[in-house]
Order: C-alpha cells, then sequence, then structure tokens
C-alpha cells in the first residue's frame, strides 16, 4: 500500500506536543516510501526539535512562523498548492480547535486554511483527559465532517506519569493511513477517468511477474538473488492505474494495492505454473521478476549440518525452466510479451539477442550496476528495445515513473494487435 506514496507531495504540519520529536522519524519514513516531504512547524513545535533537523532530513527548506515574516512571498499558499496530502503529526488539542472552527493564526495554520489537498490526515496526541474533554470530541467530530482522516492516538505510557490513550499513533500506521488516503483518492480518479474514456487498458487482463524467486536447498536455507520485486509491484499499480485487470505472481512480498490479484509463488516452478495458468485469458505478460538460472536437482530433507574445514559441499544444481521463453513460445495471436533483461555488461547486445531468442515484443534492459538502477533501489534507468524499433531510454527516475512509461508502450503493443 505504501506505494501509493511514490512521487506523492507530502506537507508534514507539526504541532507543539511532547511527540514532536517523533516527527523526525515520520518524514525518514514518507522519504523512503518515495514521497517528497515539506514540513510546517509552529513556533512551540520548534521547542521540541529543531527545524533544522526536519530540514536536514526532508532535504526541503521548513516553513515557520519566523521564516514567514522574513520572506516576502506568500510561501504558506504556495505550500497548500504543491501538497498532494496534508498531516498533522502530532496534532495537539490546541491546534485541532482552531482546524476545526477555521482559525489561522500561524503558519502552519494558515497553510492549512489555504490547503484544497483531498487527502488530509490528522493524528492527534495529547493527554487523556484533554482528549475525553467534550471540546475535544466534538471538535475531532466537526474535523472528520470536512473530510479529514483521524489516525487515532494509542494507549500507552504518557508525559504525566501515567498509561492512558493519547500518545501519537504508532509511525507505521500514520504512514499507512496516508496511503490508503491516498489509494481512495486514486480509486475515485479511475472512476472520474473511466467515466471519460481515460482508462486504455479497461478490458484487458495483464500477468506481471515480481521479486527474486527463492530455491530451497534445505528447510532452513535457500538460493536467490538481490531482487526485491519493487518494479514489478509497481507495474502491478501502473497497469491497474490505466484500468487493467492485473494478476500480480509474486516471489515476494510488498504492500499492493487492492484490485490487484496477487498470487505468490517464492520457486522458479511454482512462478511457471501461476503463470501458465493465468495466461490462458490474459492479454500480456510481463516477465519483471528476477529467475533463479538454477536450481538444486534434489534438496535435502534436513538442515545441512556443517563439515570438517577441509572437506568441500558440492551442491548438484539443474537449469530452471524458463519463464519468459516459455511463454514467448507459446502466445497467442493477439498476446503481446514482454521481459527484463537484468545485465552488467554488454547492456543492448545482450539485450537484444534476449528479444530475439525469447520471441518477446519487447525486451527492457536494464545495467543493475548502473547507481540509479538495479535491485532493490527505489530509482532505474531503463532502455525499451523492439523489433526494428529504435530503442527508448526511460529515467533516471522513479521505478513508477519508469512502469507508466513501460505501460504506454504496452498499450501501443496491444493497439496494433
Amino acid at each position: 500500500m505504501t506505494s501509493h506514496l511514490q512521487d506523492k507531495k507530502i506537507l508534514l504540519a507539526v504541532t507543539g506536543g511532547i511527540a514532536a520529536y517523533k516527527a523526525a522519524e515520520l518524514v525518514r519514513q514518507f522519504v523512503k516510501a518515495g514521497a517528497s516531504v515539506k514540513v510546517v512547524m509552529t513556533k512551540t513545535a520548534e521547542s521540541f526539535i529543531p527545524a533544522k533537523t526536519m530540514a536536514i532530513l526532508s532535504k526541503q527548506p521548513v516553513l515557520t512562523d519566523a521564516s514567514r515574516l522574513a520572506s516576502a512571498n506568500v510561501e504558506h499558499v504556495a505550500w497548500a498548492r504543491w501538497a498532494d496530502a496534508i498531516v498533522v503529526a502530532p496534532a495537539t488539542a490546541n491546534t485541532i480547535a482552531k482546524v476545526a472552527n477555521g482559525l489561522a493564526d500561524n503558519v502552519l495554520t494558515e497553510t492549512l486554511l489555504a490547503s484544497t489537498a483531498d487527502t488530509k490526515v490528522l493524528a492527534p496526541a495529547m493527554n487523556d483527559q484533554m482528549l475525553a474533554n467534550p471540546a475535544t470530541i466534538r471538535n475531532l467530530k466537526q474535523v472528520q465532517e470536512d473530510g479529514w482522516q483521524i489516525v487515532e492516538p494509542a494507549t500507552g505510557f504518557l508525559a504525566e506519569g501515567y498509561e492512558a490513550k493519547g500518545r501519537l499513533a504508532n509511525l507505521e500506521r500514520i504512514v499507512e493511513a496516508t496511503a490508503l488516503a491516498l489509494s481512495d483518492q486514486s480509486i475515485q480518479q479511475s472512476e472520474k477517468n473511466d467515466m471519460n474514456g481515460d482508462l486504455p487498458l479497461k478490458g484487458r487482463r495483464l500477468v506481471i511477474t515480481a521479486g527474486g524467486t527463492k530455491e530451497p536447498i534445505d528447510p532452513v536455507r535457500y538460493l536467490t538473488n538481490r531482487s526485491s520485486g519493487k518494479m514489478g509491484y509497481a507495474l502491478a499499480e501502473a497497469a491497474l492505474a490505466a484500468g487493467a485487470q492485473v494478476t500480480l505472481v509474486a516471489a515476494t512480498k510488498r504492500p499492493y494495492s487492492p484490485g490487484i490479484d496477487r498470487i505468490l509463488a517464492p520457486s522458479a516452478k511454482e512462478m511457471l505454473a501461476a503463470v501458465t495458468e493465468a495466461m490462458k485469458t490474459a492479454d500480456a505478460f510481463i516477465g519483471a521478476a528476477a529467475v533463479s538460472d538454477y536450481a538444486l536437482a534434489k534438496p535435502f530433507e534436513q538442515k545441512v549440518k556443517k563439515i570438517s574445514p577441509d572437506e568441500h559441499l558440492t551442491l548438484d544444481l539443474v537449469q530452471n525452466p524458463d519463464i519468459l521463453k516459455t511463454v514467448g513460445q507459446a502466445k497467442r495471436p493477439g498476446q503481446v510479451v514482454v521481459g527484463f533483461a537484468a545485465e552488467t555488461e554488454n547492456l543492448l547486445p545482450n539485450a537484444e539477442k534476449k528479444l530475439a531468442s525469447k520471441k518477446a515484443d519487447m525486451i527492457v534492459a536494464n545495467d543493475v550496476t548502473a547507481p540509479e538502477a538495479g535491485f532493490d533501489k527505489d530509482s532505474n534507468l531503463v532502455t525499451l528495445l523492439q523489433p526494428k524499433q529504435a530503442a527508448i531510454t526511460v529515467g533516471p527516475a522513479s521505478k513508477l515513473t519508469v512502469a507508466k512509461a513501460i505501460i504506454d508502450q504496452l498499450v501501443t503493443l496491444l493497439d496494433k494487435q
């Protein structure tokens, strides 16, 4: 689900509660999920955590009352327009009351009042008695009616020295709530696009593979590779946004959107079986998984124990089935097959050989040794190769951006069938 934060613009509003220090880690988690983050802080929040800390973590200037007064620009309005989502964390009782009543007496509340973002998330944190006060209850109800998503505070040890409800929610919950709210907006936009006829893959069925397969050695160990599955999952999200019915056959577990039919297939043989079945009704296949070339001829039934230092352990390896080649050879008229070529040398010559030998309609070539590309990274740099077509370079860019470009080319290929 956190994939919905990729390339999103998050404005984090930090108010002056003791939990403000946790906002630093919240920034880090949003950035790690692929979002761009800007921070606006109240003067009281700065007494708990320096604005400079937030600027370093977000790699963006921080908007404060002091910086606003020092600038001739109307920055709070510009920042409000910039954001895809507003997240207030921690949200004190004081700020919640101001939001509920439309007050704007500092740079943070001015920014919130100027925002037209569809996604707005508020995570309260305060003393339990303040949280239970009828005024706070009334204000929280009002902000919910105004479209804010509330992340309920947790029960735990409070600053006052006892356990009660009022602690800032777990940061992962706040991140997931923001991603879910953005997902809801994405679904609504897809429905709007559907009404406007802007879903190029509507009615199409896609099969996509993701992740590095795992080949068992014994009940404890396995052979694998460095693939994280990020590219395959990004392709599934991009295909879903384009209106496709998506079957994602994955060897790795990652968050994904409702609407994607995920099938877990850890090994190459399990993945091939799932892909073969799904391709019976599919229009296209994208083989983004890094499939292990070899597997043990016969995995050990029990855990392999250490042997003496001067002895060698020999594993009998056999070739795994070639999923891309199998699908390419079996494709029916009208089906499109896209594969990936992860290379460490001779990128384009090797990818062109793969394009021909696998009977693919397109190969996505990427040099996994490049700094901005490769396994377990959030960005990628690829070259799209098609028979008798000029090569297309995409990136460096986020994997979701690259995925959208690949899906655009897939739409063109399907239209030609």
